[in-house]
């Protein structure tokens, strides 16, 4: 019978991993790196070593394991051998977390990988909480760092995403300032054009507000891909007099 840590190996190497290198990651075995000159953006996953027991599974045959996050400058690093370990606590970190602080839940979230023919539910459930909620809470880490700041809270956002809502348009989960743009992040496709005839409607509406801080906005999918750029309408050429 295939124990659990054969099963475990098999998920993260056919599985986990591939997926994490499709968002844009880089990495292997038990760390993928999101690349960026002046840091590292870490995910890391942590296998549970149970007290007392020589091995990675519990009583009841099944290996657990979580995600831990982490951002450290590059700079900060320097002199040290490879890159930091996300698993571990350097005291050089500007930024960590494991993943269960940013899921709904708000609190440690294991995955248990147990012999069985459901034993992949685990694996991808962990993908997805990577694709969701760990990945953009990087990548926003990371654009903090680089100068970017927030322009309006979720519950800001109720209104244009209750708008969105019923347009059938992923929600709008960050609205933050960039080098004089706005900068829109949601869970939308290049492919989409009813999500992009919407937020260019919105982006219209952000732009005749009239705020100094941007002259124009941009939305970009959860990895951080820019998706449409908009930029105020030109002004009408008077007509010459007849």
């Amino acid at each position: 019978m295939t124990t659990a840590r054969e099963l475990f190996a098999q998920g993260m190497r056919e599985h986990f991993a591939p997926a994490l290198r499709a968002m844009g990651l880089t990495g292997w075995r038990h760390s993928f790196s999101l690349p960026d000159e002046a840091h590292w953006a870490l995910i890391g996953v942590e296998v549970l070593e149970p007290a007392g027991v020589g091995s990675d599974t519990d009583a009841d045959g099944a290996l657990r394991y979580t995600l831990n996050l982490s951002l450290t400058a590059k700079a900060a690093w320097s002199g040290r051998p490879l890159r930091p370990d996300p698993n571990t606590v350097s005291g050089l970190e500007l930024w960590r977390a494991r993943i269960g602080e940013l899921l709904p839940v708000g609190e440690e979230v294991w995955w248990s990988v147990t012999p069985g023919p459901r034993w992949l539910v685990a694996v991808e459930d962990s993908v997805a909480a990577v694709r969701h909620y760990g990945l953009p809470e990087l990548i926003r880490r990371v654009g903090a760092d680089h100068g970017t700041e927030p322009y309006l809270s979720p519950r800001e956002l109720e209104d244009v995403n209750a708008a969105l809502a019923t347009a059938a348009v992923a929600r709008i989960q960050r609205a933050e300032l960039a080098d004089k743009a706005l900068v829109l992040t949601g869970g939308w496709s290049r492919a989409d054009r009813v999500a992009e005839q919407v937020l260019r409607g919105v982006a219209e509406g952000f732009l005749t507000a009239g705020d100094e801080r941007f002259t124009s906005v941009r939305c970009r999918d959860t990895l951080g891909r820019e998706l449409w750029h908009v930029q105020p309408a030109e002004p009408p050429e008077p007509q010459p007099l007849s």
